[in-house]
């Protein structure tokens, strides 16, 4: 069974996995376990209140297809580091996107105009959350509606200078150089076997113009080291030829914050800027 959704983030090739458990993108980890036990328990063929096989069934494929895979990428800390700087630089992208944003439902045309948007997105999806998987055959639509809230909220969160996704801070991401008080560039990971091999099987891949599956490759990769510049470079270079530009943009723009003396990441931006 295949779950086809067009809309929100899911428009820009993008798993919204925040949308499949209705927690908010700045949800932190307790919350998003806590949302899923709620949802697993609801969806699990042993306490499954569905009323017949074909609900029950259904009830399964969203739990292993979407709900169970939403869990691990947001859960763990490498998947989840990875995702949220995806997800912060796309916003960058989306601000200028703003007035043609494609909205169809009345809670997130709301949204784009509220004054207070932070409180409302917070407000609306605490809502939603509460019947989100009451009636199965309307999960869909649901995760839609909550997609296109949270692109609304990506979209204004990009216009303040001290928003982040991410529901973590450490001290290290703090820190800044000494002298000239500017932020440190994040510290390229050394590299290790099973990252190298991603890496390797994603180049020889990419020569042998098997684009989806190195592309595979290097998002194991950067689940591994989400600040390695070249991965970004890599994955970037991916969409740009599967002619997937916001997030070919997305990628390098990534790729040139950790490593902006790297010529390669110029010389792939500017392709972009001729399209």
């Amino acid at each position: 069974m295949s779950f086809q959704i067009e809309r929100g983030l899911f428009k820009y090739d993008l798993v919204d996995h925040h949308a499949v458990l209705c927690v908010r993108l700045d949800a932190d980890v307790a919350e998003i376990r806590k949302r899923y036990l709620q949802i697993a328990r609801s969806l699990h063929p042993d306490s499954c209140s569905a009323a017949n096989d074909k609900e029950k069934q259904l009830a399964s494929q969203l739990l292993s297809k979407l709900v169970n895979p939403a869990y691990e990428h947001l859960y763990h800390d490498k998947s989840r580091a990875e995702y949220n700087a995806v997800l912060t630089q796309m916003a960058k992208h989306l601000a200028k996107e703003f007035s043609c944003a494609d909205l169809t439902t009345d809670n997130a045309k709301q949204l784009a105009n509220t004054p207070n948007f932070e409180s409302a997105y917070r407000s609306v999806v605490s809502q939603i959350a509460k019947v989100q998987y009451n009636s199965l055959i309307q999960v869909l639509d649901a995760i839609a509606q909550i997609s296109e809230l949270n692109l609304v909220y990506l979209m204004r969160s990009a216009d303040k200078p001290s928003s982040t996704i991410s529901s973590t801070n450490t001290a290290s991401q703090a820190k800044s150089n000494p002298g000239n008080g500017t932020p440190s560039q994040p510290p390229q990971p050394k590299e290790d076997p099973v990252f190298t091999g991603y890496m390797r099987r994603a180049q020889e891949l990419i020569i042998k113009n098997q684009l989806s599956k190195a592309r595979v490759e290097l998002q194991d990769a950067l689940k591994l080291q989400p600040n390695n510049s070249q991965c970004h470079s890599l994955i970037g270079t991916i969409y740009l030829k599967q002619n997937q530009i916001k997030m070919a943009k997305i990628h390098f723009d990534r790729a040139l914050q950790l490593d902006p003396k790297d010529k390669l990441h110029w010389k792939q931006k500017l392709k972009l800027t001729r399209l």
